[in-house]
C-alpha cells in the first residue's frame, strides 16, 4: 500500500481540489504545492475568500443567480426588462450571456437539464418555479438559453409544453451555437448574436 508524501493536513487540501471540474489528483497536488509555495500571496487570501463566500453566498430565490443577496444584484436592477425571462441551465450560462451584455432581460436558472440517462426529472429542476414566474402579468417572452444539446432540447420542448396555454412567446437562441455546445464555452460575440437573432421555438 502506497503511503502518504504529506501530511494529513496537505492530503486533505489535495484530495478536496481534486473534486473541482477539471482537476484530477495530479492536477490538485500540483495546484496544492503551489498555493503552499505561494502562502502568503495566494494560499492565505485563497481561505479568507472562501470562508468569507462560504458565510455570505446566497442563492437568489426569484432567479436561482448566486450572489451576497437575495433578491440578486440583477433582480434588484431596475434597469431590466422584467417581461423577458432569459432561462438558462446553470449559474456559468446566465455569467456568459451578461459577459456578451446582449440583453438586459431577467433570467431564471433550471439547476440542469432533464436527463433519462442520469435520472435527472422535472421535479429535480426550478421548472415549476419558471412556470410560475411566466404566468405572471407583464411577462410576454420566454428565451430558452439551453445548450444544444439532445437533454437541452428535451428541456426546451418541455417547457415550451408547459407554457403553451399562457399568453407569452417563446424563442430560443440562434445562429452561432453549435450542436452538442455549451453556452459557457462561447464567446460574447456569438452569444450576442444568438440572442439577437433568437427564433420562434
Amino acid at each position: 500500500m502506497a503511503q502518504a508524501t504529506a501530511g494529513p493536513e496537505i492530503e486533505r487540501l489535495i484530495q478536496l481540489l481534486a473534486r473541482l471540474p477539471g482537476l484530477g489528483p495530479r492536477s490538485a497536488r500540483r495546484a496544492a504545492l503551489h498555493l503552499i509555495a505561494r502562502r502568503e500571496q495566494l494560499l492565505g487570501p485563497l481561505g479568507e475568500a472562501m470562508r468569507v463566500a462560504s458565510e455570505r453566498i446566497v442563492t437568489c430565490r426569484t432567479c436561482g443567480n448566486v450572489d451576497t443577496s437575495d433578491p440578486c444584484t440583477i433582480c434588484r436592477d431596475p434597469g431590466r426588462d422584467t417581461s423577458i425571462i432569459v432561462v438558462v441551465e446553470g449559474v456559468p450560462d446566465l455569467w456568459a450571456l451578461e459577459r456578451a451584455a446582449a440583453l438586459r432581460a431577467s433570467y431564471h436558472v433550471l439547476g440542469g437539464v432533464l436527463s433519462a440517462l442520469d435520472g435527472v426529472r422535472p421535479e429535480h429542476l426550478a421548472i415549476e418555479a419558471l412556470v410560475r414566474r411566466a404566468a405572471e402579468p407583464g411577462t410576454r417572452e420566454l428565451i430558452l438559453a439551453l445548450g444544444a444539446t439532445v437533454d437541452g432540447q428535451t428541456t426546451a420542448h418541455y417547457v415550451t409544453d408547459l407554457v403553451r396555454h399562457l399568453p407569452v412567446k417563446v424563442t430560443r437562441l440562434a445562429h452561432g451555437v453549435p450542436v452538442g455546445g455549451e453556452l459557457d464555452y462561447l464567446d460574447e460575440g456569438t452569444l450576442s448574436a444568438a440572442i439577437r437573432q433568437r427564433t420562434a421555438f
